[in-house]
């Protein structure tokens, strides 16, 4: 296309956005409330949000209480049971606003949510994926993909590669076990539903040994998902495995 061209593609673009925009004018993507961008929250529900900053548990993302300013500190659970996984990271608590965009996207068929969660999770996210070399989303088991039609965690990692430039490898985990519903189960139920879940194909096994994979998922409730799915990226080989979710469960704050 000639660069004349692209100049018009661009200008009509424009003009049918703002045509649009003065028949729908851009709201709220939780509460429906007027903003001014699209696709973005109005104040309320951005301060509605529980977001994760300093200070947290390295390992397990969990917020700290208190500040206590004596360097980097795990938290008591990442002492007595550490994760698979690295270090973990989400952009807030699984409750509220962020709860219901969560919801949304998961059961409401609200796809054009990922663009704005997957956005967040790169900014949250800018220091473990700024070391990893590709970014790989939680698979679903083939038999709920096709029930559900779409993987909010493949949504949302292919923004966050997008937004930092890195690979994304959608086939280089599966899950080969159809696992029950993790929601009602203890944390040790939840371990024990997801064992063997997940495999590493042999065909993808090139694309994970050596590499630093940041794992994607919507939601960490218990860490037992991210456990599993690192163990088998781990035993394929990759040099290390990170998890970054948009929200966070946190049964404790430190």
């Amino acid at each position: 296309m000639s660069g004349a061209r692209l100049l018009f593609a661009g200008a009509l673009s424009r003009a049918l956005g703002g045509a649009l925009g003065l028949v729908y004018p851009p709201s709220c993507v939780a509460c429906g409330a007027a903003t001014v961008e699209a696709n973005a929250l109005c104040p309320a529900c951005w301060a509605g949000m529980r977001h994760i900053a300093a200070p947290f548990c390295p390992r397990y993302g969990t917020p700290f209480a208190v500040d206590l300013g004596v360097g980097t500190l795990l938290s008591a659970r990442a002492i007595a049971d550490p994760p698979a996984f690295s270090r973990g990271r989400a952009v807030a608590l699984y409750d509220g606003v962020a709860r219901e965009l969560v919801h949304k996207l998961k059961y409401g068929d609200r796809l054009d949510l990922a663009g704005i969660m997957g956005r967040m999770m790169a900014a949250s996210g800018r220091d473990l994926i700024a070391e990893a070399d590709c970014v790989v989303p939680v698979p679903l088991h083939r038999w709920r993909l096709w029930r559900r039609r779409f993987n909010q965690a493949a949504l949302l990692a292919r923004t966050v590669a997008r937004a930092e430039g890195k690979p994304l490898e959608l086939r280089a985990l599966s899950r080969v076990k159809a696992t029950r519903s993790q929601v009602g189960l203890t944390r040790a139920a939840r371990a024990r539903n997801l064992q063997g879940a997940f495999k590493v194909p042999d065909a993808a096994r090139p694309r994970v040994a050596g590499r630093k994979i940041l794992l994607v998922d919507d939601v960490s409730t218990t860490g037992a998902t991210g456990n599993a799915a690192a163990r088998a990226l781990l035993r394929a080989g990759a040099a290390s495995v990170d998890l970054l979710t948009f929200a966070l469960v946190a049964e404790e704050i430190g």
